[in-house]
């Protein structure tokens, strides 16, 4: 065999090495994953931001978990009250929330500029349910079904905690929007003489609430749904809702019925949870739009979840944990999200 003849059988036979390696390559990326190809949210940075309510944030690192998936820059959650929170995304200061009550925020959204400078497309939590509730054992043994009922000095004595013959509502914090219904209400019902709406840390005061509970005394309080109170203090066997005389509130809210189709009415009609972003971001990011319009989560998810931090499972590394263990329980629909927001930026 001439040196000629080695030198190119050498060069030859690197080259199909070469060449095979090259068809290895090719094949390997046609049969990657999607999302291992598509990354249309790669350099581009997203601030999340939520209310003090600890618990809203398992459904926002839900979102982010998400959007890292698309490949966006997500920074921790920042906490701000919901006022400010949406004016801040409005003028682009943070790039979403996951928790935009509707109609409960309504006056919130309108004021930062609405749907010209916000995005709130499709629903995340649906059925939330909001309102008054007492023990059982008080409404049954009095016959008290309505709010209303708190007119007579004699029924408002009944929930009173501080000597001052006034019934003592455990209320909504300042800046969440609960607390301008429950103030007008109090307007609109004739309950200003006697009850008091007690506000402050809403934690604090409906752990004091329950203690009350626990010791068998008569208790009054507002809350909402998804959150763990409910599961504490069960609706129909610890506690009851209290109906209203007739719909009233204010602002954005003031034409809504809030009676349901059953007939009974608990003074907040059924809000829906959504993801409201800023309008420039979603313009510019459409796999980010795609994403907050078809993400759900359903109610009883966050119940759950809500509650295991009740129980001591509330360290950012529990949500974490709980985060990561809800989307390998639901990958399927997870990736579906993410083949969602794919397509969108594709097209």
């Amino acid at each position: 065999m001439t040196v000629t003849h080695t030198i190119w059988s050498s060069f030859f036979g690197r080259l199909r090495t070469v060449l095979g390696a090259g068809a290895t390559i090719l094949a390997l990326a046609i049969a990657l994953p999607a999302h291992a190809q598509s990354l249309p949210g790669k350099g581009v940075r997203v601030q999340p931001i939520k209310s003090s309510i600890a618990e809203e944030t398992f459904q926002t690192l839900l979102v982010s978990r998400a959007l890292q998936r698309l490949g966006y820059d997500v920074q921790p959650i920042k906490e701000i009250e919901y006022a400010t929170g949406y004016l801040a995304l409005a003028n682009g200061d943070a790039t979403f929330m996951a928790v935009s009550w509707k109609p409960l925020h309504d006056d919130f959204y309108k004021n930062a500029g609405g749907p010209a400078r916000l995005s709130r497309e499709g629903t995340y939590i649906g059925q939330s349910l909001q309102g008054y509730l007492i023990d059982r054992k008080t409404a049954e043994r009095y016959k008290i079904t309505s709010i209303a009922q708190l007119k007579d000095p004699k029924i408002a004595a009944l929930f009173d905690t501080n000597g001052d013959g006034k019934a003592d509502l455990t209320g909504c914090n300042p800046g969440w929007g609960c607390e301008q219904a429950i103030e007008h209400q109090l307007d609109a019902y004739g309950l200003r003489a006697t009850v008091t709406h007690n506000q402050g840390s809403y934690s604090a005061l409906i752990a004091d609430t329950i203690a009350r509970f626990k010791q068998g005394k008569p208790v009054l309080y507002y809350t909402w749904t998804p959150y763990w109170v409910s599961a504490e203090l069960q609706p129909g066997k610890d506690v009851v809702w209290l109906q209203v005389p007739f719909s009233s509130l204010p602002g954005e809210q003031a034409k809504v019925s809030t009676r349901l189709p059953d007939g009974r009415d608990f003074g907040f009609p059924i809000n829906t949870q959504h993801i409201v972003a800023n309008k420039t971001f979603t313009d510019k990011n459409p796999a980010a739009a795609r994403l907050f319009a078809v993400m759900q989560l359903p109610v009883a998810d966050v119940n759950a979840q809500n509650l295991r931090m009740r129980s001591g499972e509330n360290k950012q590394a529990d949500i974490e944990r709980h985060v990561d263990g809800w989307i390998k329980a639901h990958q399927k629909l997870f990736d579906g999200w993410i083949a969602e927001a794919q397509k969108a930026a594709a097209n």
